[in-house]
C-alpha cells in the first residue's frame, strides 16, 4: 500500500535524522581537501564512495570529474535532478585553505555536497522512492566557481572541455537531457533570525582572457627601445573605469579585471601582460553590451603604446530564474521545518551560478540556507551550523522532490508543461557557441 505524502516525507526526514551524520561527516572531510574546478578528483571519488555506501547506482567521469546517480521510482514519471557543486575556490589565508594551493571552500559547496547526499539517504528510506512516479538524478558537478581561466582555457585548447563551466558541460555533454527540472541549496552567509533565503534572480556574465604584447628592451639602458604591455594595461584598466557611469543601475552591470602576469624582471620592459576579467549584468543584453565597450577599452590601451592585444571572450553564465510553483513548494517544506517567518524573499543577486543555464532550458530553485558567517569568497567565510546546511537543507529538498514526484508526479507534470523555457538545448548550445570570440588588434 503507497504511503501518505506526509508519511513519505516523514520516512525520509527520519531516514536523514538517522544517518545524516555521515553527509555531515562527508562535507567535512570536503572542507578539508578542497580542489577548484575540472581538479577535484578527491572529492569525486569521495562522492563515488558514498553513492555505494548508500545504494545509488552512478556514472562518473562526466565533465572529466562529475558525477550523476538515479534514484527510481515506482512508476513512470519526470526526473528531478539535485545537485551538489564540487569545485572550491582559491583563497589565500582561509583557515581550511590547502596549504599548496591555496584552494578553499569559502562559498560551502562542500555542503551542498553534503545536503545532496543528504537527499539521496532520505529517498532511499523503505516505501519513499516506491511510493513516487519518476527519478531522482542525484549529480555532483565540478567547476562551478568561474576561475582559472587560463587553465581552463587550456582544457578547452585540448578538446577536454568545451566551455568552462560544470553545468553547461553537463548540458552540452548530455547528462541532462533526460532530466526535467533541477533543484540545489548553496549556503549563505547572514544576520537575524533567517534560515532560509528564496527566489530572486542573479546576473549572468562572459569572460575575458586578455594578452598585451609589447617589445622587451632593458628598463634602465634603453626603455626608449621597448613598448610596455604593463602601461598598455594600466591605461585599458583607467579607460574601463571611465566608462562606468555610461551603465545603467537597472542592468547591475559588475566588471572587475585582475592582472595575473605582470611582466618577467623588473629589469626588462614588460613585454607580455596578460589579464582576466568578468563582465556581468541582469540580463545577456546587458553583459554583452558592456562587452563591446570594454573591448573598446582594450584596444585603447594597447594603441596607446603601439602594442598589440589579444582578446578571448569566453561563455560564462546566463541570468537565472526560479521556478515559482517549486519555489513554493520549497518555501512550505522549508516552512514545517524552521518556521515561516524564518523564511527571506530575494530579489536580484549581481553575482552568477551556472544554475542560471539549467534556468534557462528547465524549471529551477536555487535556496539559500543561512548557515554562514562572514564574506562568501573571503578568508572567513565559515559554515557555522551543519545541521542546517546539511540536513536541514536536505530535508527540505527531500521533501520537495516527494512533493512533485508523489500522486502520479502530479505536480512535477504541472511544473513541466506550464513552463515556458527561454530556449531549448539547440538554441542554448548556439547562443553560448556564438559568444566565444578570439581577436587581435595592433597598430
Amino acid at each position: 500500500m503507497t504511503m501518505s505524502v506526509e508519511n513519505l516525507k516523514a520516512a525520509a526526514c527520519a531516514e536523514i535524522d538517522r544517518r545524516g551524520g555521515d553527509a555531515v561527516r562527508a562535507a567535512r572531510e570536503i572542507l578539508d581537501t578542497p580542489e577548484p574546478g575540472f581538479r577535484e578528483r578527491k572529492t569525486s571519488g569521495l562522492v563515488a564512495k558514498m553513492f555505494r555506501q548508500i545504494g545509488v547506482p552512478f556514472q562518473d567521469g562526466i565533465a572529466i570529474t562529475g558525477l550523476k546517480g538515479v534514484l527510481k521510482g515506482g512508476g513512470a514519471g519526470p526526473t528531478v535532478a539535485v545537485i551538489g557543486e564540487l569545485d572550491s575556490l582559491i583563497v589565500q589565508g582561509h583557515p581550511h585553505a590547502d596549504p599548496a594551493t591555496s584552494a578553499a571552500h569559502a562559498c560551502g559547496h562542500h555542503c551542498q555536497i553534503g545536503s545532496m547526499l543528504g537527499v539521496a539517504i532520505g529517498l532511499k528510506a523503505a516505501g519513499v522512492m516506491e511510493g513516487l512516479s519518476g527519478s531522482v538524478a542525484l549529480m555532483a558537478v565540478p567547476a562551478e566557481e568561474y576561475i582559472e581561466i587560463g587553465y581552463r582555457d587550456e582544457l578547452r585548447r585540448a578538446g577536454r572541455i568545451e566551455f568552462l563551466g560544470g553545468k553547461p558541460e553537463f548540458i552540452r555533454l548530455g547528462a541532462l537531457d533526460d532530466v526535467d527540472m533541477a533543484m540545489m541549496t548553496h549556503t549563505i552567509a547572514g544576520s537575524g533570525d533567517a534560515k532560509f533565503k528564496i527566489g530572486g534572480t542573479n546576473n549572468g556574465l562572459v569572460a575575458k582572457l586578455i594578452k598585451f604584447t609589447g617589445t622587451a628592451a632593458h628598463a634602465g639602458a634603453a626603455p626608449h627601445k621597448g613598448t610596455n604591455a604593463l602601461n598598455a594595461a594600466m591605461i585599458a584598466l583607467s579607460a574601463i573605469h571611465a566608462q562606468r557611469e555610461t551603465y545603467r543601475d537597472e542592468d547591475t552591470i559588475r566588471i572587475h579585471p585582475i592582472i595575473t602576469h605582470g611582466g618577467v624582471a623588473v629589469s626588462s620592459v614588460p613585454a607580455d601582460v596578460r589579464m582576466e576579467t568578468f563582465v556581468r549584468g541582469k540580463t545577456i543584453a546587458a553583459f554583452t553590451s558592456a562587452g563591446r565597450k570594454l573591448d573598446r577599452a582594450l584596444r585603447a590601451g594597447a594603441m596607446a603604446v603601439g602594442g598589440s592585444v589579444s582578446i578571448t571572450t569566453l561563455p560564462g553564465y546566463l541570468p537565472i530564474q526560479s521556478e515559482p510553483a517549486m519555489l513554493e513548494l520549497h518555501r512550505s517544506n522549508a516552512a514545517a521545518l524552521v518556521g515561516a517567518d524564518k523564511i527571506v524573499a530575494l530579489q536580484h543577486r549581481t553575482g552568477s551560478t551556472d544554475m542560471g543555464d539549467l534556468s534557462q532550458i528547465m524549471p529551477v530553485i536555487h535556496p539559500y540556507v543561512v548557515a554562514a558567517s562572514g564574506n562568501s569568497h573571503g578568508n572567513d567565510y565559515l559554515i557555522d551550523d551543519y545541521d542546517l546546511a546539511v540536513l536541514t537543507a536536505a530535508k527540505a529538498m527531500a521533501m520537495t522532490v516527494i512533493d512533485m514526484l508523489a500522486e502520479g508526479a502530479r505536480k512535477a507534470l504541472d511544473i513541466k508543461r506550464s513552463y515556458k523555457a527561454p530556449m531549448n538545448k539547440k538554441a542554448y548550445l548556439s547562443l553560448m557557441r556564438g559568444m566565444l570570440k578570439e581577436q587581435t588588434f595592433e597598430e
